[in-house]
């Protein structure tokens, strides 16, 4: 009766009576053994996961800690990997997370608890999982104010849980916005920093962890740090594109610009991907030019799954037939002007000036008016038709890649022309970058080139299906793809990068993997974060 009133199981009872055991056990064992030797000595008994989490249930929290019902916590956007946790904690402050990973920390390598933190679960291959460890819910940290500053270089501080979206609509409130975007705005501010934040403002902005002024983070220690470029600068470049590896984004303070009202949204189609690619170049090399440039692959195939990203009017010209009768593969350059309602006479010249430069096919120009939330928030409109439809929470098993424009033709050659000549199974974006817009002091590698594109196979497949349609399918073209960059020893590098062995995260870090090392070591050392990535799988004490 009295367990019942309690809550607890009887294997709960019976953990945490253990528990008391080992520690009883620990503590005189330790005793006997500095009876003999005055120095410090490691723990001689092992802290299993489920041991320390009950230890963690003593802790005085803000928010919970649930040891049931984690369900969501075991699967991620990709859909392809569910691990699912021993807890999930639901932090209301800083200090819960703080808090949480100091006492694990605490317990040393002795304990095999591993902790992930989790944005919107939008990861592809279980890297916001912890098989058997502690899912931080980051999105629980959401609801703290924001904190707008609109001085000379305007900021918004919010927390590392927050929407993007969300701080859209309030920085609007200010007549302000961040600078660089992702294409999807209903994600995390710590999920999109811990890898870089790419769209098509990149050439111009950078991405978003190039934008941004101050830091807090939790190490993987428990220790709350402010950093920036000035202060604590090692782990404020090291956390930006880390993967999660060296702490937990908890605040950051983001740069903003005046925002505008209004964007010009325009496409228009390729059939020769040399043209496409020397438009692309031009126009990011500009001083005045478009605030947004990407582009996309279209190859002999429409469809929900394969146009979802691509339509945005019933008139525009890419759900035309007469594109896919002969089988070619079509090129899309799709472009945005910001403006004002006061400047529309200018920007009306602007663009068709910038139009006039281009070899596009000129009856596939289409141009379209609206709201600036329109067309940042534009990929959210798909999704809501994707899930009216049961085609949102399917298989993801996207492919990014960040490509030296030297051999962006090699590879456009054989992926386009060979692997994917007949069928492909999403969106397939592709846009050239800046390297000088890029911060190289952060932990994000790219190809070591002035200008790189970047290539992502956004593929779905829907559960039980066969063919062409299957995951296993789409995970078999992945690794041809990447077989073949191999091969032909092209520069390449992945983006939202996902290996299984250590030997291929040192190569995909090249030179820096000395400096990750080292970062490591000095804040996570017993490898406690980010487990989803399987960069490193022991203590940094045992690291060689």
């Amino acid at each position: 009766m009295v367990l019942k009133l309690i809550g607890f199981s009887k294997h709960v009872i019976f953990s945490f009576i253990k528990t008391i055991i080992l520690l009883i056990l620990n503590f005189i064992l330790h005793k006997a053994d500095s009876g003999c030797n005055n120095s410090v000595t490691t723990s001689l008994v092992q802290f299993p996961p489920n041991e320390v989490l009950i230890s963690l249930q003593s802790q005085v929290l803000d928010g919970h800690l649930s040891l049931k019902d984690n369900e969501d916590a075991a699967k991620d956007f990709g859909n392809i990997h569910h691990f699912p946790p021993l807890a999930v904690l639901h932090p209301k402050s800083v200090s819960d997370i703080s808090r949480t990973i100091k006492h694990v920390f605490e317990k040393g390598s002795d304990s095999e608890l591993k902790i992930a933190a989790r944005g919107h679960g939008h990861s592809l291959q279980g890297q916001s999982q912890a098989h058997e460890g502690l899912v931080i819910k980051m999105e629980s940290l959401q609801g703290h104010e924001m904190k707008i500053h609109s001085g000379e270089f305007p900021y918004v501080d919010v927390s590392g849980g927050e929407l993007w979206i969300n701080i859209l609509h309030e920085t609007l409130k200010h007549g302000l916005a961040p600078k660089s975007w992702t294409d999807y705005l209903h994600l995390t501010v710590g999920g999109t920093l811990s890898n870089a934040g790419i769209s098509g403002q990149a050439f111009k902005h950078g991405p978003q962890i190039n934008n941004i002024f101050q830091l807090e983070v939790v190490t993987g220690k428990g220790e709350v740090v402010t950093c920036s470029e000035n202060r604590n600068a090692d782990l404020f470049h090291g956390v930006l594109g880390g993967l999660g590896q060296f702490g937990i984004i908890t605040r950051a303070r983001i740069s903003l610009e005046s925002a505008p009202k209004r964007v010009k949204w325009i496409r228009v189609l390729y059939s020769d991907f040399s043209l496409f690619t020397r438009d692309q170049e031009y126009l990011i090399s500009l001083k005045d030019t478009f605030d947004y440039i990407e582009g996309f692959v279209i190859i002999n195939r429409t469809g929900i799954l394969n146009s979802w990203r691509l339509s945005f009017d019933p008139k525009d010209p890419l759900q035309a037939s007469q594109f896919n009768s002969d089988g070619k593969t079509f090129y899309c350059l799709e472009m945005a002007k910001y403006f004002n309602p006061d400047e529309v006479e200018v920007v009306n010249q602007g663009v068709d000036h910038l139009l006039s430069q281009l070899s596009y096919i000129p009856p596939t120009l289409f141009l379209s008016e609206v709201s600036y939330v329109e067309f940042l928030d534009r990929v959210h409109v798909s999704e809501k038709k994707l899930r009216a439809q049961g085609l949102w929470e399917v298989h993801h098993p996207w492919l990014n890649l960040l490509i030296p424009r030297s051999e962006i033709h090699d590879f456009a050659e054989v992926v386009f022309g060979h692997i994917l000549k007949d069928t492909s199974n999403g969106p397939i974006l592709i846009y050239p970058v800046n390297q000088t817009r890029w911060n190289s002091k952060t932990s994000l590698v790219t190809p070591e080139e002035d200008v790189f594109y970047l290539v992502a196979f956004l593929s779905s497949a829907v559960p039980f299906s066969t063919g062409e349609n299957s995951l296993e399918y789409i995970l078999n073209q992945n690794k041809r793809i990447l077989d073949f960059c191999s091969h032909a020893q092209l520069n390449v590098k992945q983006y939202l990068p996902h290996y299984s062995t250590q030997e291929e995260w040192q190569a995909h870090f090249g030179s820096q993997w000395g400096a990750f090392v080292e970062r490591k070591r000095a804040y996570d050392p017993l490898a406690l974060l980010a487990p989803g990535h399987k960069i490193f799988q022991k203590a940094m004490s045992t690291f060689i």
